[in-house]
């Protein structure tokens, strides 16, 4: 196949927008549907990417002119699109999570792993460039055996208390990325310890959520996992990784729009702030993700992270909730 892969987009929102994006920057997908409940949201992708329109998810799964869907829409929709999608022979990228119950994404495991069409999960921060090679890198016994990986990831700000109220909470809504990319490099995860406070956002508090927490999973072979969250940070979107090894260590930084330094007799190394969010800092793991999920539909090899792995990711955010709450570590 050479042809461009025709590809529906479901949910017009934030994410939405950046796949249409993305989409429309890619040699290898052409968008030729997009649907949203809220009609003007489709409206506004199709006046700036073309493609024609829908308010109803039926009318672009059936349309026979999609070969896979992107599905950007609101977490409880997700396993119903999967679902249809497998149904009908198409394959899929699903915005993280699967759900926000496992008893949901469990009901659906089974046809997924028979699927014949690809169903990849997006997390797309194993994709940013940095991450990937350090991946690699790793993998490739570069700093010999892994025993210490740290994952720091900060927003600049919370969302407001609307989208808080349905995120599922940190765990499951932030710090999901970071088990997924904890997983990326330890794949067997056998504990999970987790502390959260609320330091200083009111609202959060108000939900029975995080604004802060820090988490450590043991690999089956002894490997040390730290992920720190925080739902602010005043200098930028902080995303931070360190794999120390008997070899040596391995680190990725926070990106600035360029690599320019100033020098002078007050300060040296003065540097422009960090991307200030993730439509920024990700932008080429959007990109590279959108890639592979080609790659995976032509070559009928799974590059992308799978069903199993948005379960895995759900999984150990359940047990840090449950850590959080009870002070116990938890096995698995």
């Amino acid at each position: 196949m050479t042809s461009p892969i025709r590809i529906g987009l479901i949910g017009t929102g934030r994410i939405g927008q950046v796949h249409a994006a993305t989409i429309d920057r890619s040699n290898d997908f052409e968008l030729t549907y997009t649907c949203d409940t809220f009609i003007a949201g489709a409206e506004n992708i199709q006046k700036l990417y073309g493609g024609k329109i829908t308010d109803d998810p039926e009318v672009l799964l059936n349309s026979g002119e999609v070969d896979a869907i992107l599905v950007a829409s609101p977490t409880p929709t997700h396993v119903g699109l999967i679902e249809r999608a497998i149904d009908l022979g198409l394959h899929v990228l699903c915005e993280k999570p699967i759900d926000l119950d496992i008893e949901r994404v469990d009901a659906l495991r089974e046809k997924a792993s028979q699927a014949k069409t690809h169903i990849a999960i997006g997390f797309n921060r194993r994709f940013d460039p940095g991450f990937n090679q350090i991946q690699a890198r790793v993998a490739a016994g570069e700093i010999g055996t892994l025993e210490q990986l740290i994952i720091i990831s900060r927003d600049p700000a919370p969302a407001p208390q609307e989208y808080i109220h349905v995120s599922g909470g940190i765990f499951r809504d932030m710090t999901i990325h970071d088990f997924d990319m904890a997983r990326f490099f330890v794949p067997n995860i056998v504990e999970v310890s987790a502390t959260g406070t609320n330091a200083f956002c009111d609202y959060i508090a108000e939900e029975g959520d995080y604004d802060s927490v820090a988490v450590t999973l043991r690999g089956s072979n002894n490997e040390l996992v730290t992920i720190v969250n925080s739902r602010h940070a005043s200098f930028g979107y902080d995303q931070r990784l360190e794999a120390f090894g008997s070899l040596g260590m391995l680190t990725a930084s926070n990106l600035t729009p360029t690599s320019v330094q100033l020098h002078t007799a007050d300060a040296v190394e003065v540097r422009e702030p960090y991307f200030n969010f993730f439509l920024e800092r990700y932008a080429l793991s959007y990109q590279n993700e959108l890639a592979d999920f080609a790659v995976s539909i032509r070559s009928g090899k799974a590059i992308n992270p799978t069903y199993e792995d948005g379960r895995a990711a759900l999984v150990l955010a359940n047990a840090a909730l449950e850590s959080a709450k009870t002070g116990k570590a938890v096995k698995l």
